[in-house]
């Protein structure tokens, strides 16, 4: 990995103006490309102490072996160059929407001497007419066969026009009057383009005119006795009502807009797009992208933008574009997006009435598209092998690892040292063998310590039930009814009430995973080493720059950002973390209950848990001084006094009994031992 400031520009190089600039990597790839409105400012802040760098942050600039710019003169153009270099360049560390091509569209061939209405997908080509994207074809074939009663536009292929002209005849579709026959001349290409365009004037919005044609035509018919004129025309109104249904209004005034919603977690985002055109949902799609750049909502927002509308001109671009949350330069934005339409285009965020109902529906879409994207990546079995297949072959193992143990350790500031392990079985958590750890034979921020304390422990009572031999040296406290998801089947409680511990620790996993790097891994190989295991394989994964470590290896084994087993361990990860955070605050909240603070009059939660905070313990707390106490922000002089008078007045604490395992624990100045 390289030092960025190995490659940093010297002072004064890089230009105080609007541009765009490209990361390369040492093989010259581009690896990421941003713009700014002050290169220099932004710039700028990549070369800080990468300690302080988001973490995917990190991970780009130490990939990073050079970095060079374009000067712009505008943001406008700042936004068109950085689009336009993403899609050249394809960089590894942009945001990049999957499935953004995959969606169906109603699309008119305009540029053909007998325009064809058909269902398309992929780029977009130049001279054909654009309706959706729908969320799926059949929706259009509905549609469109309720259209073509009315406007019997051509829907057959090339060859198939041509092998009827050459045979003289039309196809079925011409026979019940559902296409108007262009093949044998029953139409000029000039009438068969003038129904084309009527259709695609009908499916823009323009609805109520066209029918209210048709209803006058109907009236005239039946006025001079021509009947079946009439019928016809009475049925082809009530074809384009019944199409007209299947979207109903959504939005006053005909109203012509894209609304965006994000929904969003730590490594992935779920973007939904409703398209509204004269008031009406006309299509919908959605994109989950990996967020392997640091990137909040707003920035989320501006890059489906430009996947949106970057290629897109005239109509296809909105009047009005509803969005969560606005762009860092919404100005340019929206000015860049104005210039695609022809028009002004309005960029903003909807706070009350209809259209912010109908974010919120689109909003929950978003929700559901996430969730439902989670649940079928892990839960398929196909992805769940190939995500163990992948785990294996990274490192080195005999076969693909079944049963996953992960560790992870929380404290706050060195007190209330918890631990925590989740345990996933064929890729898919195992919540009732969920288990919590106090640590117990130290208190403070050595995580090592700790994590070779749980990882003896556990594997100890692993040998303990192994050998059926001896009792347990207590016993840890199982996940709670929340986090582990427990509602233990009875004979299981019985069981564990019978025999006084948890049998599930008699199941060897076939890989530890520790949360952090190479000295919480030598840890937790050093546990195992020194209890004489040896079939037990241990990796850690860096959080900062999501890297796989292994025992005795001076480099890390780096996985694809798009690897299945990658997204795996990060799961497994942040679910022992979660875990491990929840018991870490439950200790914490009693301990602050139960503190002398408790006796300071007007002293409420926020202030004794900043306090708490600042100090790092009720210990230290007790040795600061009123002027110290005083430093901490909303603390006045009468408070502090207060403070220190209730600390000093105080009586220790009586010891407290652990319900689960009958040890006693001595409560240290609100840290446990």
């Amino acid at each position: 990995m390289a030092d960025p400031s190995s490659y940093r520009p010297r002072p004064g190089e890089i230009p105080d103006s609007p541009g765009v600039y490209k990361f390369r990597d040492d093989h010259r790839r581009v690896i990421y490309v941003g713009k700014a409105k002050s290169l220099r400012q932004r710039l700028a802040s990549y070369f800080q102490d990468v300690a302080n760098l988001h973490p995917r942050t990190a991970t780009m600039v130490t990939t990073a072996a050079s970095v060079e710019w374009t000067v712009v003169s505008t943001e406008v153009e700042a936004l068109q160059l950085e689009y336009t270099w993403i899609k050249e360049f394809d960089p590894r560390f942009n945001v990049k929407y999957r499935d953004d091509k995959s969606y169906p569209y109603l699309a008119v061939t305009l540029n053909e001497e007998f325009p064809r209405v058909q269902v398309m997908r992929g780029a977009k080509r130049k001279g054909v007419r654009y309706f959706g994207p729908y969320g799926h074809a059949w929706a259009i074939r509905e549609t469109v066969d309720l259209m073509l009663r009315v406007f019997p536009v051509r829907t057959c292929s090339a060859g198939v026009l041509k092998n009827h002209q050459q045979k003289g005849r039309p196809c079925l579709l011409g026979y019940i009057g559902k296409c108007s026959a262009p093949c044998v001349g029953r139409v000029t290409p000039e009438e068969h383009r003038e129904l084309a365009e009527e259709f695609c004037d009908f499916m823009a919005g323009r609805t109520g005119a066209y029918i209210r044609r048709l209803e006058k035509r109907m009236t005239e018919a039946a006025e001079e006795m021509e009947y079946e004129r009439a019928a016809r025309l009475r049925d082809d109104i009530e074809a384009l009502r019944r199409a007209l249904e299947k979207s109903a209004v959504v939005l006053a005034d005909a109203t012509d807009a894209d609304l965006i919603a994000v929904a969003e977690d730590e490594l992935e985002a779920a973007v939904q797009i409703f398209h509204v055109r004269g008031g009406r949902v006309r299509g919908q799609r959605g994109w989950v992208t990996d967020k392997v750049e640091a990137v909040d909502t707003a920035g989320l927002v501006e890059h489906a933008l430009q996947q949106l509308y970057g290629e897109e001109r005239g109509d296809a671009v909105p009047k009005e574009v509803l969005v969560p949350a606005l762009p860092e330069e919404a100005a340019a934005v929206s000015q860049w997006l104005g210039e695609r339409r022809g028009s002004l285009v309005s960029l903003r965020i909807p706070r009350r009435g209809d259209k912010k109902d109908l974010m919120e529906t689109v909003q929950r879409n978003a929700q559901q598209a996430l969730v439902l994207h989670k649940t079928k990546r892990a839960s398929d079995l196909t992805t769940r092998s190939r995500a163990l297949e992948e785990i294996a072959e990274a490192l080195e193992l005999d076969s693909a690892p079944l049963r996953i143990e992960c560790f992870d350790i929380s404290h706050l500031q060195g007190e209330d040292v918890v631990a925590s392990m989740v345990v996933f079985e064929d890729g898919l958590p195992r919540k009732s063998e969920y288990r919590r750890f106090q640590i117990k034979t130290f208190s403070g921020q050595d995580d090592v310590r700790s994590m070779h304390e749980v990882i003896s422990r556990r594997f100890r009572r692993y040998l303990a039930e192994k050998d059926r031999t001896g009792e347990w040296i207590g016993a840890d406290t199982p996940g709670d009814a929340e986090s582990a998801g427990a509602d233990a089947p009875d004979a299981a409680a019985q069981a564990l009430q019978d025999e006084g511990r948890p049998k599930r620790f008699a199941y060897p996993p076939q890989l530890v995973v520790v949360d952090g790097g190479q000295p919480q891994v030598a840890a937790a190989r050093r546990a195992l080493d020194e209890l004489g295991i040896d079939d037990v394989a241990v990796c850690g994964l860096a959080k900062r720059l999501e890297e796989v470590w292994l025992p005795n290896q001076d480099d890390p084994v780096v996985l694809p950002r798009s690897s299945e087993g990658l997204y795996l361990l990060q799961r497994v990860r942040d679910t022992a973390h979660d875990f491990a955070i929840r018991y870490q605050r439950s200790k914490r909240t009693k301990r602050i209950r139960t503190s002398p603070l408790d006796a300071v009059h007007g002293l409420g939660e926020t202030r004794k848990q900043t306090l708490i905070k600042h100090f790092g313990s009720i210990k230290r707390l007790r040795q600061a001084t009123i002027e110290q106490i005083c430093e901490v922000p909303g603390m006045g002089r009468k408070t502090a006094e207060a403070v220190v008078t209730a600390l000093a007045q105080a009586a220790p604490a009586a010891p407290a009994v652990n319900t689960a395992t009958g040890e006693i624990i001595e409560e240290n100045d609100g840290g446990s031992t």
